[in-house]
């Protein structure tokens, strides 16, 4: 049974639909944190794909033992985790609702195109508008709910303790707090979750005499909100971010490791919302998201999470 295991671990295998910046930097960032043995990049430039699993292949083997290659979509079978990154980028001034015209048609062809060869395994949205993407890949896919989640507010919550932690001076992994609901201008933090190595944080501040009150939270998530923004007019896209909490995901699913992260699912009444994907704290698995939690937030963060629910209901109604 034991042998079972290892052999099962050691043929974990994911494809990476879209060999753009993004996809090619999940598939450097999991080469290095060798959390698959095998990865197949699949574009439609398939030269592209070639070019970016050759280079990625050729860094020194003991920084990452996976094969890394480009392929097509007959090789998304058997696969133990799907990471789909196809569909245009983000561009400056522009909101990711604004890119569900040009990117659900692109989705739906990657899910045709992917199902003849599906078996098995979690399917992780990363495209944007993610929850929007993530709902009708779901419906589209017709798996049971969980196993095609969304990478949603991981990448907001990455952004907050970084700024939180400028803030208090303090190391990242003292802070836990979540952005929640949609992947964009309807999202917001859980304040009320907010801790310092386990400590309500207007407890910490006050005892170091660090001012924080709503003025501190404004300044901190207009910052985080702005941060996608400013990456993509300094550079013209975000990439590095999203590999990173990709892999960090990828972890969970591929090596059984429970995690608790802001991921983006079709909710089933919880909160009161249901026929729609957010993001909410969700234990996430081999199984993809095997739970979501329903935490105990104030009113007015409850209220807040229904706004951003209609929201994309409705963006899902015109669809």
């Amino acid at each position: 049974m034991q042998d079972k295991l290892y052999a099962a671990i050691d043929n974990r295998k994911v494809a990476i639909i879209g060999a753009g910046y993004v996809g090619a930097s999940i598939a450097y960032a999991l080469t290095i944190r060798d959390l698959a043995s095998e990865i197949v990049l699949v574009d439609i430039d398939q030269e592209k794909a070639f070019g970016e699993a050759l280079d990625i292949q050729h860094g020194i083997p003991y920084m990452g033992t996976s094969s890394v290659r480009a392929g097509d979509y007959s090789d998304c079978r058997n696969c133990d985790l799907i990471i789909i990154t196809a569909g245009r980028n983000r561009r400056v001034g522009e909101e990711r609702l604004d890119m569900i015209n040009d990117n659900i048609g692109t989705i739906r062809n990657v899910v045709e195109k992917i199902q003849p060869y599906y078996t098995h395994g979690v399917i992780m949205m990363v495209s944007n508008p993610v929850d929007i993407l993530t709902y009708k890949c779901a419906e589209w896919m017709d798996l049971p709910n969980g196993k095609v989640f969304g990478t949603g507010c991981i990448l907001d919550t990455s952004r907050l303790v970084r700024c939180i932690a400028d803030y208090t001076n303090l190391n990242t992994e003292a802070i836990k707090c979540n952005v929640v609901g949609e992947h964009g201008s309807s999202s917001f933090p859980v304040w009320s979750r907010l801790s310092i190595a386990g400590i309500p944080m207007w407890e910490y501040c006050a005892n170091i005499g660090l001012p924080w009150e709503d003025a501190q939270k404004e300044q901190i998530f207009n910052q985080v909100k702005d941060m996608g923004s400013v990456i993509i007019k300094a550079k013209d896209k975000t990439h590095y971010g999203i590999a990173t909490c990709v892999c960090s995901l990828a972890d969970a699913v591929l090596n059984q490791r429970l995690t608790v992260a802001p991921v983006t699912s079709p909710l089933e009444g919880e909160y009161g919302i249901e026929g729609v994907a957010l993001s909410i704290p969700s234990i996430v698995g081999v199984n993809g998201v095997e739970h979501r939690l329903e935490e105990k937030w104030l009113k007015e963060e409850r209220a807040k999470l229904q706004h951003s629910a209609e929201i994309l209901k409705e963006h899902l109604r015109i669809l």
